[in-house]
């Protein structure tokens, strides 16, 4: 897509200082900016490169004062670091702005959509389906029998949505992602052999959730595993059968969280945390990246390490274990001092 600076002031209510034709069809780092590029200044220890840079056009406040002379239009803002992040939201919106069901693809006769969908190539649709307006559904996407979806709601290429899921609007699915396979549920027999126990239930995904790359959210063995609304979940996260996740919480990549555990609300948690089942995390809970949580954690704890600590008394504990080496050296002469004086 090509916008030109008259184009991009009019979307930032911007002034323009320069060239009003020149066009843009990429964005870049100021320090890396080419012709037909845009860019923008916010931070000052990048002034610099305003002076150097190839770009095309530059978004900067209106305040900003040039010290000599400057080779790219300027597009002169409020706020230069909010007009951009605007501008990637506009960008965003006008190329995923897909209408239209592409072929060969596959819509049961009983599935049911709103207005202004874009359904891509290869993908299914399956029995008693109902799709909100103003969905994305991208190519390679599955969705099983009695799935319901809201408005608003992007699935990616490639991502499986089991049957009986329930999301709500304004939600993004990305790709590889998997909502509502079976929960890991088997029991053993005398033999040692397991015998899989159904997973009856399904996945109930609120509003305004993110669910990252190759993250699997596992049906309920009974009832429904929830993601209350606003929840952010990075890529490649594990949550289990029956777990519930409390509203505008967010998680961070490769953690994994087991069977009927309930996390509260905005809580932040950490990459490669694991969680051990049937607990309860209370709500405002910040666990620190790769921490072990085997035990219930009260209402705004900060916590860190396997078992998790408390995180202040983890981290003046771990002083300790580095010199541990030493304090044992320590105690050995203290010792043999103590025995020769004996």
């Amino acid at each position: 897509m090509i916008f030109t600076a008259t184009q991009i002031a009019g979307i930032l209510n911007g002034e323009i200082e320069g060239d009003e034709s020149v066009e843009v069809s990429k964005l870049a780092k100021i320090e890396e900016g080419t012709k037909g590029s845009l860019t923008f200044l916010a931070n000052p220890k990048y002034t610099q490169f305003i002076y150097s840079t190839d770009a095309s056009i530059t978004i900067v406040d209106k305040t900003f004062e040039a010290e000599s002379d400057i080779k790219t239009t300027l597009i002169r803002v409020d706020d230069a670091y909010k007009a951009f992040s605007q501008l990637l939201e506009y960008y965003n919106m006008v190329k995923m702005n897909k209408t239209g069901i592409e072929q060969p693809s596959f819509i049961s006769e009983t599935a049911k959509y709103g207005e202004n969908i874009y359904f891509g190539a290869f993908s299914y649709l399956g029995e008693n389906v109902t799709i909100g307006k103003n969905a994305k559904i991208f190519p390679n996407v599955y969705i099983g029998d009695n799935v319901t979806i809201g408005d608003d709601v992007v699935v990616f290429a490639g991502a499986k949505i089991y049957s009986e899921t329930i999301i709500g609007n304004n939600c993004v699915i990305h790709s590889g992602a998997i909502v509502g396979a079976d929960g890991f549920g088997f029991t053993p027999n005398e033999k040692g052999e397991y015998s899989k126990v159904p997973q009856t239930g399904n996945v109930i995904i609120e509003d305004n959730v993110d669910v990252g790359a190759g993250t699997t959210i596992d049906r309920a063995t009974l009832g429904s595993t929830v993601i209350r609304k606003g929840v952010k979940l990075d890529n490649q996260i594990q949550i289990a059968h029956n777990v519930e996740i409390g509203e505008h919480t967010a998680i961070a990549a490769q953690t994994g969280i087991a069977g009927s555990t309930k996390i509260g609300k905005n809580c932040l948690i950490g990459g490669q945390v694991g969680i051990a089942g049937h607990l309860n995390i209370g709500n405002g809970v910040r666990i620190q990246a790769q921490s072990g949580i085997g035990r219930n954690i009260k209402d705004g704890e900060a916590i860190q390490g396997s078992p998790a600590l408390g995180y202040s008394d983890y981290n003046k504990s771990y002083v300790h274990f580095k010199n541990l080496p030493k304090i044992v050296d320590r105690v050995y002469k203290l010792e043999k001092k103590i025995n020769d004086n004996e």
